[in-house]
């Protein structure tokens, strides 16, 4: 085990609820001031806002120093990061961004990823959970109005979760450089300006970076 995952740490991930409705995780993010409940991509800000409320006395969170214009979302002993992931994807999880990555590893020696790996159920053919979610969030925002204008696709939302395991991942150069790529490097945000580099991992490759692992059944 790493020296920045301690039986603590271990013990309250143990505690992570196996099943996630949803509309319960949005509910209660709004009901806490979790201040991404509106996020379509709810899943994984649900994984950091649980995180926060259950880690905040043990780690420092977010880590205060920035890299570029990138926070990691806690610190102790090296950055960590609380990613989600669903297995049904891809073997490939999204993790960050590349230049806040590599400038971390090169002061720490490495990152921690804190990974969900989750079975993931989705919306039905007639939207009923995304059509929820827009009545709860009220008015439109100027992203999602701009998004209709440009006739952009929609995503199906994901409904709930059953989380298959917690990962604590240990994210060196070696492993940056030859089980990970970039993607998004030709995207723009809806406002034009392209989107930073960001990395992918690939997660048939961990194998000798695993230091941790809860297996939920």
């Amino acid at each position: 085990m790493s020296q920045g995952i301690t039986s603590d740490i271990i013990s309250i991930f143990e505690k992570f609820p196996k099943t996630i409705d949803g509309k319960d995780a949005i509910l209660e993010m709004k009901e806490n001031n979790g201040k991404n409940w509106k996020q379509m991509e709810w899943a994984g800000f649900y994984f950091e806002y649980w995180c926060n409320q259950n880690l905040k006395n043990i780690l420092e969170m977010p880590y205060s120093k920035k890299y570029g214009n990138v926070t990691f979302d806690a610190f102790f002993k090296r950055p960590w990061d609380f990613k989600f992931h669903a297995i049904e994807a891809s073997k490939w999880a999204p993790i960050n961004d590349y230049e806040a990555i590599s400038t971390a590893i090169d002061e720490f020696g490495d990152l921690g990823i804190v990974l969900a790996e989750c079975s993931v159920d989705y919306d039905n053919e007639r939207s009923d959970f995304k059509k929820w979610h827009d009545s709860l969030k009220g008015k439109t925002t100027p992203y999602v109005e701009a998004a209709i204008k440009r006739n952009a696709p929609s995503r199906r939302r994901k409904t709930e979760i059953k989380v298959k395991r917690i990962s604590f991942i240990n994210l060196n150069r070696k492993l940056l450089d030859n089980a990970c790529k970039s993607f998004q490097e030709n995207f723009k945000n809806s406002n034009g300006k392209s989107r930073r580099r960001k990395v992918k991992l690939d997660l048939s490759k961990i194998k000798d970076n695993l230091e941790y692992a809860i297996h939920f059944s």
